[in-house]
C-alpha cells in the first residue's frame, strides 16, 4: 500500500465569539478579503481568503459558545503560524502591528528562524515565522 500525499493546507477554521468582529480584525490586521457569510441553523461562518497564498480561513460563531477564552494549554490548537519570506518582513509586520495597536511579542530569533507572536480578539495565538535557510 502506497503513502497518501497531500499538497498543502486547504483551509483553516477557527471558532470565535463574534464572527463579524473577528472578520473585521482579520481583514484589517492580516489583509484578508471577505468571500462570504453563511448562516447555518446553529452557527454563522464568515469565509476569508489570503490572496497571495490562497489560504482560506473560516471564522465560526457557534450559538452554544461556552464563553471561554482560547487557551493553547488545553487539548486542541496551540497556535497558527504564517510564513514570511525574509527576516526583514518580521520587522515590517512588527511596525504594522504597532500602528494598529495590536499587542505582540518582540521578534524572537532562534537557531531555526524568527518569530513574531500576537493574538486575535478571542486570544487565539498567531505567529509570523521566518525559517532560516537549511544548510
Amino acid at each position: 500500500m502506497g503513502t497518501s500525499e497531500f499538497s498543502g493546507i486547504s483551509h483553516l477554521d477557527l471558532s470565535v465569539s463574534d464572527a463579524e468582529a473577528s472578520a473585521a480584525w482579520y481583514m484589517q490586521v492580516l489583509g484578508l478579503r471577505r468571500l462570504r457569510r453563511v448562516d447555518f441553523p446553529k452557527r454563522t461562518m464568515i469565509v476569508l481568503v489570503h490572496e497571495l497564498s490562497g489560504l482560506v480561513i473560516g471564522l465560526n460563531q457557534h450559538q452554544d459558545f461556552g464563553g471561554e477564552r482560547f487557551d493553547e494549554r488545553r487539548a486542541g490548537l496551540d497556535h497558527v503560524g504564517f510564513a514570511v519570506e525574509k527576516r526583514e518582513d518580521l520587522d515590517k509586520w512588527q511596525e504594522r502591528l504597532e500602528a494598529l495597536s495590536v499587542e505582540h511579542s518582540p521578534v524572537a530569533d532562534t537557531d531555526t528562524g524568527s518569530a513574531l507572536v500576537f493574538r486575535d480578539p478571542d486570544h487565539i495565538q498567531l505567529e509570523l515565522w521566518w525559517s532560516k535557510p537549511r544548510q
